[in-house]
Formats: structure tokens, C-alpha cells, sequence
């Protein structure tokens, strides 16, 4: 995190959280997806499979939230 993203009292602007949470729930999208085609076992990669469809949910609110933060300031 940079001084940027931190107002006078150390706070987080609502707007760089939303954003950065939503790349980081974008990677575990990623990353979930991709142990789902790389593991042999079924369960395992069946289980990381609906983790990644959990978190792309997740990704989609967050963009959702910050395109919503964001109309409202304008």
C-alpha cells in the first residue's frame, strides 16, 4: 500500500479498497481456476473449481460496489 492510498488520519479512501479488493479476489479467481485444471485429484480440483465460481461471484459485487461508490461521487 502506498502514502497515496492513506488520507491524513491513515485511513483508506472506500474507493482504493473496493478496487484493491477486487484485484486481489480477481487473482484468487485466477489461481483457483487454474489449481482446478492442474490437479489429478477430481474432489480437489472439483472443490477449487467452485472456489473460483464463489470468488468470481465475490469479484463481480466488488466491481459492482465500486462502479456504484463511483457514479455516486460524480
Amino acid at each position: 500500500m502506498n502514502s497515496k492510498s492513506l488520507n491524513n488520519n491513515n485511513m483508506m479512501s472506500a474507493r482504493d479498497c473496493l478496487q484493491r479488493a477486487w484485484n486481489n479476489t480477481m487473482e484468487l479467481v485466477r489461481d483457483f481456476e487454474m489449481y482446478s485444471k492442474r490437479i489429478d485429484d477430481r474432489e480437489v480440483a472439483g472443490i477449487f473449481k467452485k472456489m473460483a465460481e464463489e470468488q468470481g461471484i465475490m469479484a463481480h459485487d466488488l466491481r459492482e460496489l465500486y462502479n456504484s461508490h463511483e457514479n455516486h461521487k460524480n
